[in-house]
């Protein structure tokens, strides 16, 4: 069985995790194949948005504990594995932000732990009515401290370490409240609503949302003068682009742009 699938349609790949027996975890397999299409979809320009769902009755359970236990009895295992699987892991999540197409995650069931951290990883969430999302590892004694790095830079650091200390999930409307989810619909609707989404997006100049979506991650941390005089530097390249010269003559114009790219 294949553990990813992807499917191209109209400029949006659709990446489905496809381990729904193990509920979509990141396993190593996972997480390779993970890692292996994001860099795929780096390097290819026919893609304008990703979208990320998962197979059977869960988005993503998070890291595969079965495996993780084999690993701990494994003489040659121990450590070094669970420090090389936290940093691939990490790898992966990173990679999604550094994309330079918009990720919109497709979440239905549950996100838990490291799967609530692919959630929160993503650009953009629409979850069906009925979705929940959690970063429940204190429950089995591991504080869910990597997903901790995605969520907080995604809801209020209080509704963070409330889900981090008390295991306790978010459901959508919650989530959305928060921040961590963008549209809540019903579930029968998903996937519809879901790429229509990606397909508004899709139909922007896609030079404009790839420089925008770096200048947007590049800005956050940084104090208001350098933020301001890192964003001035991407409005003056993007102003001078001749398909931004062509949106703006066509908007005056009342027409459709003609855009080149």
């Amino acid at each position: 069985m294949t553990m990813l699938l992807r499917e191209d349609e109209g400029g949006v790949a659709v990446l489905t995790l496809n381990a729904p027996g193990s509920l979509n975890a990141l396993s190593d397999g996972m997480l390779a194949a993970l890692s292996g299409a994001f860099g795929a979809l780096a390097e290819d320009r026919s893609v304008k948005v990703v979208v990320l769902r998962g197979a059977g009755r869960a988005f993503c359970a998070g890291h595969d504990l079965k495996e993780m236990q084999a690993a701990r009895g494994a003489a040659d295992k121990g450590a070094a594995y669970f420090a090389d699987l936290f940093a691939r892991c990490a790898a992966v999540m990173q990679a999604i932000p550094a994309l330079p197409q918009p990720v919109i995650a497709e979440v239905h069931g549950i996100a838990t732990a490291a799967g609530c951290q692919l959630v929160a990883s993503c650009d953009m969430v629409v979850a069906a009515e009925g979705a929940r999302f959690g970063v429940n590892g204190v429950n089995i004694g591991l504080f869910c401290s990597t997903p901790m790095v995605a969520l907080t830079r995604k809801v209020p650091p209080g509704v963070a370490f409330e889900m981090l200390v008390t295991g306790e999930f978010l459901d959508a409307g919650r989530a959305r409240e928060v921040g961590l989810v963008n549209r809540v619909v019903p579930a029968e609707r998903l996937h519809e609503e879901t790429m229509a989404l990606a397909r508004t997006v899709a139909g922007k100049l896609t030079a404009a949302v790839k420089v925008g979506k770096r200048a947007f991650y590049d800005q956050q941390g940084l104090g208001l003068a350098e933020a301001y005089r890192q964003t001035g530097a991407v409005m003056v390249e993007n102003m001078l682009w001749r398909d931004t010269e062509e949106g703006i003559a066509a908007f005056l114009e009342k027409r459709a742009p003609d855009w080149k790219e």
